[in-house]
Parts: C-alpha cells; structure tokens; sequence
C-alpha cells in the first residue's frame, strides 16, 4: 500500500531491491512520503530539499573515498576541501538559506564531518547579536563573505560548562585603548574549539573583562589569530591542534594560549556591555545576553538528537528486515530478526524516541526564536526558563540518543561493530553532545536550579507560568486506569507523566529545605541533594518531550493512516518511558503493579502494531545512501554483497603480501620449521 520515495535515495539506483524489505515497504499501512512531508514541513520543502541534495550527491566533485579508508592528514584535507567547495558552489548556485545550505552540506560531507561549521553557526549569530551597530558592519558582512575564518573559544584546559572558572584574562590598556589577552596558568589555554588547531583565522574568544582593577566576568572579544597573508600566528598568539579523538577525525580541534595578546578596544562585543576609552564599565541589562550562541547550539542539539536516532534506527531496522537468524518453528526456516519480539523491545522505542526528539526540537528552536524576538524587543525576562529548558533537554537528548545508537549497534549483532555498519562513526561523532556545549550532568542541575526556584515563587504566592505551569495544578492521588485501552488515551498519559515530575520536584525542593534547616550550608545543602535535584530534571524533561510529542500529533496536518502511524509511535513513546521507569511512577502509589502489568501488556500489543510499518517509518526519515554511509543501512537492503565490496576495496587488501610478512612472519615460520627439524 505505501508510496515510497519519489526519487532513488541509493547510490545505486538501477540495483535490484532485496525482496525482504520490498516486502516490508508493500505492506506498510500508510504512504511514506506523506510522513516525510510532515517531518520536513510540508511537500513543498521536502522537494526543495531534495532538489538542493541532488545538487550535491550528483556532483562529482564530492565523490571520495571512504573516511573509514584515510588517514587523519587524508580526512583532515578531504573536509577541508569540500568545505570550501561548498561554499563556492552554494554561492554560485544562489543558495543563501541556512537551512538549504545545511541540506546541501550534509551530503557533500557524506559521512564525514562538516568543516568550518562554527563559523556559520556561533559565531555568526554571536557576531549579529552582541555587537554594536558599528560592529557589525565591520565584521558580519566580511564573515558572510568568508574574508576570515573563525571559531568560537570558550573551553579551556582546566574549565568547560563552569564558565564563571574561566581563567583567560582580557584587561583593558586606556593608555593605547587596548585590550591585553593573556592566558595566565596552563589551565587557562583554550583547549577543544573546532577547527582552532590548524583552519582558522580569528576566534571569537571568552575571557574575564578586567578594567580599573576591578574585575567584570567572562564577556567576548574579536581576535585576529594567524595573519592573512600567510596563516602564521600572530604575536602573542600560540596556537595548534589537540591531537586524535575517538571521533571528529577530520576536525582540528586545537589549543589556544595567550601571551599578552593586544586587540583593539572596538573588539570587545559592546551591544550589551561596553567599556568607555577611559576604561569605565557599562554593564548590560541581563548577564546571561553573553551566553545565547551557547543557547541556540543546545537547541539545535535537541533536534539533532532525533536525526542521530532516526539514521541509527535506519540502519537498524533495515538491517534487522534482511537479517534471518535461528528457528522459531523447527523446520520453518530462518525467520527475520526484526520478527523476534526481543529485537521489537530494542528497535522501535528508540525509532520512537527518534520522532519524539525530532518534534521537541522543533519546538525548541521556535522557542528560541520566540525568546530571541522578546530580548530584541527588550524583554530579557524570558531568559531563564529558555536557558532552562534548553540546557534541560540538550542533557536529556544527548544522553538518551547516545545510549540508543549504541544499543541499536548492538541489536546488529557483530556487523554493528564494523565501520561497514556506519555504527562507530556516527557513535563517535555524537557522543560528544554528552559533554559538549555543557556537561550533562551540570546541565540537569542547572534546570533543576530553575525548577527549585519556580517552587519557592510557587510557594510565596507567583502563579506558576509558561512550561512550569503544571506544577500549579492539583496532584491525582492515583492512576484511574482499569484496562489496556485506558493506556491508549493520551491525557492518562500526559496527567501520569505530570504526575511523577510534580511529585518528584516538590520532594526535591523539600529535601533541599530539610537539608538546609539541619544547619547545613546552602552550597553544601545543593551538593548533598545532587540525586533529588538530577532526578527532578529529567523528569521535568520527559514531560516535557511527550508533552510536545503529543502537541504535535494534535496540530498535525496528515491523511489519517499517517497520524494513526505517528499516534502509535507516540504511544510507544509513553507507555515505554512508564514500563523503564516503574519504579518512579509506584512510589506514591499513584500506580499499581497491576496497572504496570497492563502497560506491559499494551507495550507488547503496540510492538505487533508497529511491526508492519518499521521500515516504511525509517524510509520516512528520507536519508540519502551518501549521508547515511552505511553497508547496513542501505536503502535497497543489499548488505552482504556490498559487505563484500566494500571489504575488497580496504587498502589493506590492495596488496596482497604485506611488508609484515617478510619482517616477521616469514622469518618466524622459518625458524619454527627449521628447529621443528632438528
């Protein structure tokens, strides 16, 4: 019944379909594309985007070797190179949005890494929003233009998410109207900025404002890094890349250390903060203006969670539909793996939880939108619960993605462990959302700090707004669920889930109170609830997810079997997140074990729903064979004999006796051979 991609998304296109996932695709119960059309927000935008990808995956330009088969040097070069190619073209081809260029990108890079993308990203948006009028005709126009290339330096060696620990000194010289950029302890060096180590050309860089002695927390400063006329760097400067990761092979992330480094005074971003010639300081009206590029890369980070899960989930899925292994029936035959219900319990919670992310961050970025119109305008009072919430769910996310590709890696059997697989790479490209951009565990906290604080309003008479507002509403003693198909209605869903994050947030804020009326030291109180107060963000979190979920799937312009399609998912969603988390939704008793045994019940029921429609929902998420990169995941379920190819064309296999077999094997053989006469 269903309609699959209009256009050949294999790299292969005149290649024959692997009957098994044929079978799949004709028996699903909706039309793909009209759930791809929702996923990009409309027919229109999805045959923009794929006319703007076949511009890209039909240049041969872009066609190179696998980065699996490079070295660091090869990858490094290669990404630099359509780096810069794509900038030319999409020039040349007239393409200005960022979001088109972001499509036409993903498949140039292939399966590797894009290069200069902080350029773009941070500190673009740094640059249009925190510098004066002044500056901003000096210095977007030529970063628009790619007169410079930057980066965004922040992380030092010794501090990362504690940006008030940054140690990089940027003191004010009124007698030259200068800045002086030092870096003064080891720990202080700019340690992990993208593209830093070897790309770029100038930074913008995080460093505490000193000025008439007095010291004025961490603001941002334009420094030029390496000259322009030959890329050496500039005095005072030392600078260079951080050597191999686990992942990022072809990014030179680097180092920076200062020596006093001298800028311009107009190089501190002033639209918010200034310092006067004389050195006086003008201090912003909001201190957290200076940390919205920060902001905008963990709202984008929520979505991009959904898509890591989505490409994961694909190669999973479609591998688990080709895939035969055992017997269930003696003499039946190898039955697909994905028939196994214990390969369902792996597989589509987290194609689930693809949609899900993929819909928060959505509604993420239009709240930061939102949030970034109302600071224009000069309302900064809705910084907090955007800063809460974004550093909430960026946590959330990244972790629950993080541990979902690495399990669907392992639902793959021992060819997940393969590069062929595409499962190390994208592991090792993503992971570091865990960590990067704030650190989950401080990014929980810092959400929690917010929910405590909307308690105490809350508790002194301030009606609870906005994305706390639930906090406000009477608590159920008790799930009024009887049946399975009580379980289906999204408002036992949604009250069960406000439910456990009010409970949990107003014990943490009693636990926290308790602990401080010992006699305990506020620090030290916050330090001793770490448990509670990491609890009650990730709650909040989760509510928040299937909340916007379910938001979507009401506002959702779709033919009926596509919204049936998307409520299943949703409900995969929820009822999977209460039978994980049990334990959280029986404390109070607000549910029973024989409530529980029903969400069982529904779960395994939904598996068998969701079973025809798997591969129709990954074909959905309308990945191109390039992006994807996987041998696995491939769109026409062809994976063993391009396993094959694609084994033949390793280097290591392009000589067939390698130079250890005459230093070692054979000498070694020789040896055993001969004392074996003896």
């Amino acid at each position: 019944m269903a309609s699959t991609a209009a256009r050949a998304i294999s790299l292969d296109p005149d290649s024959k379909i692997n009957p098994d996932i044929q079978k799949e695709r004709d028996t699903a119960t909706f039309n793909t594309l009209e759930l791809t059309y929702v996923l990009d927000g409309g027919r229109e935008i999805t045959e923009r985007r794929r006319y703007v990808e076949s511009l890209a995956f039909n240049d041969p330009d872009f066609n190179c070797k696998d980065v699996a088969f490079m070295t660091r040097e090869e990858a490094y070069t290669n990404s630099i190179r359509i780096a810069i190619l794509c900038i030319k073209k999409l020039k040349a081809l007239d393409i200005h949005d960022i979001k088109e260029q972001m499509w036409y990108r993903r498949i140039a890079d292939g399966n590797d890494m894009g290069q200069l993308g902080l350029h773009g990203s941070m500190v673009l948006h740094t640059l249009r929003n925190q510098t004066s009028e002044k500056q901003m005709a000096k210095w977007v126009g030529a970063a628009c233009n790619w007169e410079f290339i930057a980066t965004y330096a922040q992380t030092e060696l010794g501090h990362g998410t504690f940006l008030r620990g940054l140690e990089t000194t940027a003191t004010y010289d009124p007698t030259t109207e200068e800045f002086v950029l030092h870096s003064p302890t080891l720990t202080s060096m700019k340690w992990w900025p993208g593209n830093l180590g070897k790309s770029v050309t100038h930074a913008v860089v995080a460093a505490q404002l000193y000025t008439k002695g007095k010291c004025h927390g961490v603001h941002m400063f334009m420094v030029p890094l390496r000259s322009l006329e030959d890329h050496m760097p500039l005095p005072g400067i030392e600078l260079g890349d951080i050597g191999p990761k686990m992942g990022y092979k072809s990014i030179d992330n680097g180092f920076l250390r200062f020596t006093h480094a001298r800028i311009p005074r107009e190089n501190m971003l002033m639209k918010y903060a200034q310092v006067e010639p004389e050195g006086t300081y003008v201090a912003p009206p909001a201190a957290k203006l200076s940390y919205g590029s920060m902001i905008l890369i963990r709202s984008l980070i929520v979505g991009g969670m959904g898509r890591t899960l989505a490409q994961a989930s694909t190669i999973a899925i479609r591998y688990s539909a080709i895939r035969r292994q055992s017997e269930l029936i003696p003499g039946a035959g190898e039955p697909q793996v994905i028939d196994y219900q214990s390969q369902q319990l792996k597989l589509f919670p987290y194609l689930a939880m693809a949609f899900a992310f993929t819909f928060s961050g959505k509604q993420m970025q239009q709240m930061f939108a939102q949030s970034l119109d109302a600071v224009s305008g000069g309302n900064f009072n809705v910084l907090p619960e955007l800063h809460a919430t974004a550093a909430g769910l960026k946590a959330f996310t990244s972790s629950a993605a993080t541990a979902g590709v690495e399990l669907l890696r392992m639902a793959c059997g021992g060819h997940g462990y393969s590069q062929a697989s595409g499962f190390p790479l994208l592991y090792a490209n993503e992971a570091p959302a865990c960590t990067y951009e704030g650190e989950n565990t401080v990014m929980l906290l810092q959400t929690a700090r917010f929910l405590m604080k909307c308690v105490g309003a809350l508790k002194s008479g301030n009606p609870a707004q906005g994305v706390m507002s639930y906090l406000a509403v009477p608590p159920q003693a008790h799930c009024s669920a009887s049946s399975e198909a009580d379980f289906l209605n999204p408002k036992v869903l949604l009250d069960a889930y406000r439910h456990k994050a009010q409970r949990i947030i107003m014990q943490t804020a009693e636990n926290l109170a308790n602990t401080e009326k010992s006699g305990v030291a506020k620090p030290l109180a916050w330090n001793q609830n770490h448990l509670y107060l990491i609890r009650a963000a990730n709650a909040h979190c989760h509510l928040s997810v299937v909340q916007t979920f379910y938001s979507a799937l009401e506002s959702m312009d779709a033919p009926p079997a596509v919204r049936k399609a998307m409520m299943t998912m949703f409900h995969v969603y929820a009822i999977h997140g209460i039978s994980e988390n049990r334990g959280d939704f029986l404390q109070d008793g607000y549910l029973t074990g024989q409530q529980l045994d029903l969400i069982d019940c529904q779960l395994i029921r939904l598996l068998v729903e969701v079973r025809p429609n798997a591969v129709a929902l990954v074909d959905s998420f309308d990945f191109h064979d390039k992006h994807m990169a996987s041998v696995m995941g491939r769109y026409d379920g062809n994976v063993y004999e391009n396993m094959y190819k694609w084994a033949k064309s390793a280097p290591m296999n392009q000589q067939e006796v390698k130079d250890a077999y005459h230093l070692y094997i054979q000498p070694f053989l020789k040896e055993n051979i001969a004392q074996a006469k003896l």
